[in-house]
């Protein structure tokens, strides 16, 4: 029985062994830990791409999706978030009828499928609202002038099991920014509407009244006490909004004329905001120009006088597992840009070459 047993032992790992042997461990995907770079590119040029850039390398890989797929997306990149395993890329092309969607395997970015007109019609902002879900704001149809537009806003309701569109919810004019806050997503504009519609993401049906802030507001993102930010374009305003009632309960006003704020940021920690306060220069070509400032949640002002960091960057983000500050630098959209790393407190750490327009981030 003794020598039974220590056969049967010795045979199981001996397979054991073997079975270790003949098998390997998964590869690991190409861009599985780092910051994604969208790199808008120029409008006319329908040339934007995403930069892949691990969080301790220097050396970017470059338009990763022309390098998984052998073309190139054919169009501005506006914005991407990655939902139950896959990642969305909205694409914005300079001919009316020619923007998309791309839908990608996350880490190795080969596509998947693709969505487009007519669904898909100036694509703004992507955000998950459920499982296997994604709402994505559009403008529609535009015109031109004082009748830019032209069309009612709307939210494509996206499975992304089915990889199909599912439904349309109507908005007002200029649909822009989304940010969901449990059960609920409240959607901006630039159409001249003065509310945050309310979105039940179960039912993916309106929740009426919306709330009103102020003409053109815009959610920004959720601070570390769960409150709502939205910047009003109308009253050049921050604000903040208790989205269980519904209330905006502070108002703060950003610096002054002429600079408008933009390319907001939020904190690790979820108590600070950055943000780039900038204004086009008559004196100067109309030169964009300006500083990057922060405040915090628990601010009673902002002031925007003394800059965070001394110069005019054309997105920023942060990386949620380091703090570390991602900004942006735009020469010229006709050229590559870069991107500056800063420490939390604004210590320089490095910069790295992008391409053309880096204005947005996506952390992974």
């Amino acid at each position: 029985m003794t020598n039974q047993l220590t056969n049967a032992l010795v045979t199981s790992l001996l397979a054991v062994g073997l079975w270790s042997c003949n098998t390997t461990d998964p590869t690991p995907s190409p861009y599985e830990s780092g910051a994604y770079i969208l790199n808008s590119g120029n409008f006319t040029d329908n040339n934007g791409s995403i930069t892949f850039l691990a969080r301790n390398s220097t050396n970017p890989a470059t338009d990763i999706f022309n390098a998984a797929n052998a073309r190139t997306l054919t169009g501005g990149l506006q914005d991407y978030t990655e939902i139950d395993g896959k990642g969305i890329i909205l694409v914005d092309n300079s001919t009316a009828g020619q923007d998309k969607i791309e839908i990608v395997e996350i880490g190795t970015f080969k596509s998947l499928t693709t969505l487009k007109a007519p669904d898909v019609e100036n694509p703004r902002y992507v955000v998950r609202a459920g499982l296997n879900k994604a709402y994505i704001t559009c403008w529609g149809a535009t015109g031109s002038g004082a009748n830019f537009f032209a069309s009612p806003g709307y939210v494509l309701v996206v499975n992304l099991a089915s990889r199909t569109v599912s439904k349309k919810i109507t908005l007002p004019k200029g649909a822009n920014r989304i940010t969901v806050v449990g059960s609920e997503a409240f959607v901006g504009s630039d159409g001249g509407d003065r509310t945050l519609t309310v979105i039940n993401t179960e039912t993916d049906e309106l929740k009426q009244p919306g709330i009103d802030v102020g003409v053109n507001t815009n959610p920004i993102d959720v601070d570390a006490n769960g409150r709502l930010w939205a910047y009003v374009q109308e009253t050049n305003e921050m604000v903040r909004v208790n989205t269980a009632s519904k209330v905006v309960d502070k108002r703060l006003k950003v610096g002054g004329s002429p600079k408008t704020p933009g390319s907001f940021a939020l904190s690790q920690d979820k108590k600070t905001f950055y943000f780039v306060n900038s204004f086009y220069d008559a004196a100067d070509n109309y030169r964009q120009k300006g500083e990057t400032y922060r405040f915090g949640i628990d601010d009673t002002s902002i002031p925007a006088t003394s800059p965070f960091i001394g110069r005019l960057f054309s997105g920023l983000g942060v990386d949620p597992q380091t703090g570390i500050i991602y900004a942006g630098v735009t020469p010229s959209y006709k050229q590559a840009g870069y991107v500056i790393r800063y420490q939390p407190g604004g210590a320089l750490i490095d910069s790295v070459r992008a391409e053309i327009g880096p204005s947005r981030f996506f952390f992974r």
